[in-house]
């Protein structure tokens, strides 16, 4: 990874909860840059505000130290290296402990440290042992999580001379691994991405998870792979390996790897909510890669539909900005062909962090009348006074409509830290 890769929203999110009295979980895909946040942005930061090299203490767990014949990963070969580098009287003390799911009962060492008052705890972890929902026990209430994401689209054109729209090509293509920044060449990216499905994210669910039928694990993987962007549930996806791939699975097991995928942190889940009767459908969601370009990778780069990727890159830059994310249905009755008819129309995201909240369509091309009144009627019959935003493939200059919706061009989402604010 290149010096100038700062990630800045990150280093933020750390610097806002230094001493707090809790556990720092730093989460995500494996090779998405959470060391690189630790060991690298974090641990400059602490540098350059004059905390001494010797009260910074990093352990590695997925790697093997040339320069020590211990094993890091032994539980009380850890504690006992731990407690001898820190000292009642040293000061403040940072430890960042790496890949810490590779230790058995890392649980009650980390609890441990963190209740120390001059120690302040800062772990990385890849895993099912570090979903959300689990934070919590496993840390006693004392967890605080920071979901870090491939690369933005902001961060991928940091420090870059090229003109952005080639770079958004880049970006939507092969996606935001940092590793790619290393890569010169399409072959060189494109086999970097294939060999994490294969030799890195399926290896692991199917170890981590017991998981029999490989097969149809990556079966289950290419199916959501295809179908971001679409509403699915188990039973879909379970007719969809039967129909297509010959598979033969039941629901319930289906659910169970849609599951394991998501505590490996390679697709999320946004949830179908009824914005007039404040409710959500039970087992329909649409899922998201994590990053496009391990999308594209697995598929072999065959499906590049430009809407539903653009679609998969919002979702993924408001996660990265600490939304939560729904999908909308909009229910009205309506006149057609001479009668009443029950009409559902959907807005692509429902976006709110607890103080803010806004509806999103997004709309690559706006290119007919019909196509704009498609995309704004299910906006149109939302009768609250939350902002209601459009936002275009095109780079246009942001207006706000008559009827007070928002457009806004793409790169101005990506890449204005302020947007989809005024």
């Amino acid at each position: 990874m290149q010096e100038f890769l700062e990630r800045k929203i990150y280093l933020k999110k750390l610097i806002d909860r230094m001493h707090n009295g809790e556990v720092k979980i730093i989460t995500g895909p494996r090779r998405c840059g959470k060391s690189w946040l630790l060991k690298k942005v974090f641990r400059s930061y602490l540098l350059s505000q004059g905390v001494r090299e010797e009260n910074i203490v990093i352990v590695s767990l997925d790697i093997e130290d040339e320069d020590s014949d211990e094993d890091m990963t032994d539980h009380d070969t850890l504690k006992k290296y731990l407690y001898g580098r820190i000292q009642p009287d040293g000061g403040q003390y940072y430890v960042f402990l790496d890949e810490v799911q590779e230790v058995e009962g890392f649980e009650k060492l980390v609890n441990g440290l963190a209740a120390r008052e001059n120690v302040d705890v800062y772990i990385t972890g890849s895993n099912s042992h570090f979903l959300s929902q689990d934070i919590k026990t496993i840390f006693r209430g004392r967890g605080d999580e920071v979901r870090v994401y491939p690369l933005s689209f902001s961060e991928f054109c940091q420090g870059r001379e090229e003109d952005t729209s080639a770079l958004w090509k880049e970006y939507y293509t092969y996606g935001g691994m940092p590793r790619l920044l290393r890569l010169g060449t399409p072959e060189q990216k494109a086999r970097y991405l294939q060999r994490l499905w294969n030799k890195t994210y399926i290896d692991d669910v199917v170890e981590r998870n017991n998981v029999r039928n490989k097969t149809a694990l990556e079966s289950m993987v290419d199916a959501l792979c295809s179908s971001v962007g679409s509403l699915v549930n188990p039973a879909k996806l379970r007719n969809t390996l039967q129909s297509v791939q010959k598979i033969r699975i039941d629901d319930g097991t289906v659910a169970s790897y849609i599951s394991y995928l998501e505590s490996s942190f390679l697709f999320e889940g946004a949830r179908r909510y009824n914005i007039r009767g404040k409710k959500y459908f039970e087992a329909i969601s649409k899922y998201y890669a994590v990053d496009v370009g391990l999308r594209n990778a697995r598929l072999n780069f065959r499906q590049q539909e430009i809407t539903h990727i653009m679609e998969n890159i919002i979702y993924n830059e408001l996660r990265s900005r600490d939304y939560l994310v729904d999908v909308g249905l909009v229910e009205s009755r309506e006149m057609r062909d001479g009668r009443q008819q029950f009409v559902q129309r959907e807005v692509d995201f429902i976006a709110t962090n607890g103080i803010d909240k806004f509806y999103i369509q997004s709309a690559y091309a706006l290119d007919s009348e019909e196509k704009k009144e498609q995309e704004l009627a299910s906006l149109l019959r939302i009768d609250d006074s939350f902002r209601k935003i459009v936002v275009v493939g095109s780079d246009i200059e942001s207006y706000t409509d008559e009827h007070g919706i928002t457009f806004m061009g793409l790169f101005q989402l990506l890449l204005d830290e302020k947007a989809p604010h005024p």
